[in-house]
């Protein structure tokens, strides 16, 4: 039992696997069977887009664009393929799906139901159904995340929000049936596709990061090959591919609308355009509109302008050698065009396959068919020529003079633009930084000054202070001086106090000489007195005679004694003044008496 059991559990498990590789080989298969019709349908535009905004296609970017292409178109085909039949009960069969699931965590209610309620690694995750289709969900948009970061340069918000968005498409397009291609949707939409699938892009943005920084960036690779060829060759082919295409609509068209309105189209009317297109259009702007929708312009080898002749000569080349359009078969198509019956033309052009070359290989004449073939071999050499030159020149450039020269791609201008926005910021941070700087030296500066303004104030207070120090210092100087003078009056007023007492003293000394001498003239006139006493005695007639002679000595000596009386209540000047007057007069008054008498 448990050995069928066993045996039973084995085959649904093979099972299982057979049916998801199944389902998920066959979106696969698909993918790979429609990529190589959208690759050739998308190289031209692919082309276009990579030279406009690097420059180069080179290979690392092409195989990285060509790799996501396939990615995209192997994930849509994920959500629709297999698509179902349109049958009149489709809409019964897959009722199931008709209602959104809006429940976020439901898948862990359905892994549970898939694992019949049991606990086990196999029950609950090698084989269960729910675990692997939420892991392929996982893993749908997991490439992306890598494109994201990898080639797109992209940040992990970006990445979160492109993920969502595009699981969200996803779910859109399954639950509208194909935007409509279907009455009802034949697929689910669950919310928990949409938060699984943004997770996936989340963790493939994560493991890109490793894998990202050992490999070369693609600017990187981008920069190599435009140093080693600053003008590729698939640019210039790309841009003659586009103005060929454009010289051919606009032939077609222009003849199409003159054979509509007189019945005929006039065989100049192709070279006209391509004169235009090819010499004047250049000769004008310099540039053709396919060299200027893949920015290049055309410039002279000697750096001069652009000469008609040389225009002329170089489209003539470019028309004979690198166009079998031009020189064989657009020929055949005019002159098919121009026969009675050009419907026969456009009858066997409808025509498929095989069948429908021949019928226009035996349309053409003998000599259209070699001038195609001429124009083929032409075509050959022109490229194996222009591929084995060092410059990688083609034969026209060479023999014209006249060469292609790029114009700034879009991530040149945009890197210039950068360099240069950043060269601003650079310039306004060092702007803002000087002018910062500028406003702390001047703050410093206008800290500096009120400190010099209020050191001056100190410093002139100071002055004044010392001035007012002066001004009193020349006071008391004044002050001094006029005390010196006083000191000097009062040194003379001590010279003279001195003066007056030595006066004084030499005074009294006379006055002590004068009392001498007047004790002296007393003595003198006593002596006198008694001498004339005695000659009184002896001649009586002649005292007689003159008795003012015998008072005279009397009379001095009384007036020595009364200034003396005087003088002893005074001041010593004073008295001995006095007394020296008294006894000049009484002295000068004893000798005119003596001499009188004598």
């Amino acid at each position: 039992m448990a050995g069928h059991q066993g045996y039973t559990h084995e085959v649904y498990t093979s099972r299982i696997v057979v049916l998801m590789a199944t389902a998920y080989l066959l979106p696969i298969k698909t993918a790979a069977a429609l990529f190589p019709l959208l690759a050739l349908v998308l190289l031209l535009p692919t082309a276009v887009l990579l030279y406009r905004r690097h420059g180069v296609m080179s290979r690392g970017r092409t195989l990285s664009v060509y790799g996501f292409l396939y990615y995209s178109l192997t994930a849509f085909c994920m959500t629709i393929v297999p698509l179902p039949k349109q049958t009149a009960d489709m809409c019964q069969r897959f009722a199931m799906v008709a209602h959104p699931q809006w429940m976020p965590g439901n898948t862990f209610r359905d892994i549970w139901k898939e694992a019949d309620h049991k606990i086990g690694l196999n029950a609950l995750v090698l084989q269960n159904p729910a675990v692997a289709g939420t892991l392929f969900n996982l893993l749908l948009l997991l490439p992306l995340g890598i494109f994201l970061r990898y080639h797109f340069v992209r940040s992990l918000r970006a990445t979160a929000l492109i993920g969502f968005t595009v699981s969200l498409f996803f779910e859109l397009t399954q639950w509208t049936g194909v935007w409509g291609l279907y009455n009802c949707p034949y697929r689910l939409f669950d919310v928990d596709d949409l938060l699984v699938n943004t997770a996936g892009a989340m963790a493939g943005w994560l493991l890109a990061g490793p894998v990202a920084r050992m490999l070369p960036t693609l600017e990187t690779l981008d920069g190599r090959a435009l140093a080693a060829r600053p003008v590729p060759f698939g640019r210039r082919l790309t841009a003659l591919v586009v103005d060929v295409a454009g010289y051919v609509l606009a032939s077609v068209f222009a003849m199409a609308v003159m054979t509509f309105q007189s019945g005929t189209a006039p065989t100049w009317t192709p070279i006209a355009i391509f004169v235009a297109w090819f010499v004047l259009l250049p000769l004008a702007t310099g540039t053709t509109p396919g060299k200027r929708l893949l920015l290049l312009k055309l410039v002279a080898d000697d750096g001069g302008p652009l000469l008609p002749w040389r225009l002329t000569l170089r489209a003539l080349l470019l028309g004979a050698l690198a166009m079998p359009f031009l020189s064989g078969l657009f020929l055949a198509v005019v002159i098919l065009l121009n026969e009675p019956y050009p419907s026969v033309l456009f009858t066997t052009v409808r025509d498929s396959g095989a069948q429908g070359a021949a019928a226009v290989l035996t349309a053409l004449s003998p000599g259209q068919l070699l001038a195609v073939l001429v124009g083929f071999t032409l075509t050959v050499t022109c490229v194996r020529k222009t591929l084995r030159h060092p410059d990688r020149l083609a034969p026209h450039d060479r023999i014209s003079g006249i060469r292609n020269a790029t114009l700034p791609h879009s991530r040149a201008i945009r890197a210039a633009r950068g360099a240069a926005q950043g060269r601003a910021a650079g310039a306004a941070r060092d702007g803002a930084g000087a002018a910062a700087g500028a406003a702390r030296d001047a703050a410093r500066a206008a800290r500096d000054a009120a400190g010099a303004t209020r050191d001056a104030t100190g410093a002139a207070r100071g002055a004044a202070g010392a001035a007012g120090g002066v001004a009193g210092a020349a006071r008391d100087a004044t002050g001094a001086a006029r005390d010196a003078t006083g000191a000097a009056g009062a040194a003379r007023d001590a010279a003279g106090a001195t003066g007056d007492a030595a006066g004084a003293t030499r005074g009294t000394a006379g006055a002590t000489r004068a009392a001498r001498d007047t004790a002296g003239a007393a003595g003198a006139a006593r002596d006198a007195a008694g001498a004339d006493t005695q000659t009184a005695a002896q001649s009586p007639v002649q005292a007689a005679a003159r008795p003012g002679d015998r008072a005279a000595p009397v009379a001095v000596a009384q007036d020595a004694d009364d200034a003396l009386a005087d003088a002893s209540g005074r001041p010593l000047a004073t008295a001995a003044t006095m007394a020296t007057a008294a006894t000049t007069g009484s002295a000068a008054e004893a000798q005119r008496s003596a001499a009188d008498s004598r």
